[in-house]
């Protein structure tokens, strides 16, 4: 089942029973994932930040957008508006598509993987997961990759506790590691 169709046709009802919501679009929802990565322009060349950006606009489904810096600083060689980043912000469809990859086949992929930390869901009820190799999504050919890179994504909810985020990402089937409390 699709994750959007799984969020409409079970989440919503067992979050309306659990936290007793009286309409549907009070239940806390995915609004937008954001995926970034960083790099550091000197030691890595104008090639190199080219397959990052393809790369990323595989796995993503959109194209990237480059992040400058906002100030120099001179431990790092970066000076004001070096590009030391790529950022996809996704919304809707291609939102939901990038989550069904990214629960059912990316995460299981990855090299010991035994669930998300629960510690991960911040006080709004949004999830940061860190990737540390791109070559978990089936898009990228890991015979071909010729430069890893680690990227991190954003899942942002309306969750207004960290209570209710904990239980949508349970119900949408997200792989959680229960905490020891």
């Amino acid at each position: 089942m699709k994750l959007k169709d799984k969020y409409i046709k079970q989440v919503i009802p067992a979050m309306k029973e659990k936290f007793g919501y009286k309409n549907d679009l009070a239940v806390p929802r995915i609004v937008k994932v954001v995926v970034n990565t960083g790099f550091n322009p000197v030691t890595k060349g104008e090639k190199i930040q080219e397959e990052l950006a393809n790369d990323l606009a595989l796995i993503t489904g959109q194209k990237s957008a480059p992040r400058q810096a906002k100030k120099a600083v001179a431990g790092f060689k970066t000076r004001k508006g070096m590009v030391i980043g790529l950022v996809a912000t996704l919304r809707g469809q291609r939102m939901y598509d990038f989550l069904d990859r990214l629960v059912n086949i990316a995460l299981p992929r990855s090299r010991d993987f035994r669930g998300l930390p629960e510690k991960n869901i911040d006080q709004a009820g949004n999830l940061n997961i860190g990737v540390k190799e791109q070559i978990i999504f089936p898009e990228i050919a890991a015979e071909s990759a010729r430069n890893i890179f680690g990227f991190e994504i954003s899942i942002i909810t309306t969750a207004k506790s960290r209570q209710e985020g904990v239980e949508l990402f349970k119900l949408l089937g997200f792989p959680l590691k229960l905490s020891k409390q």
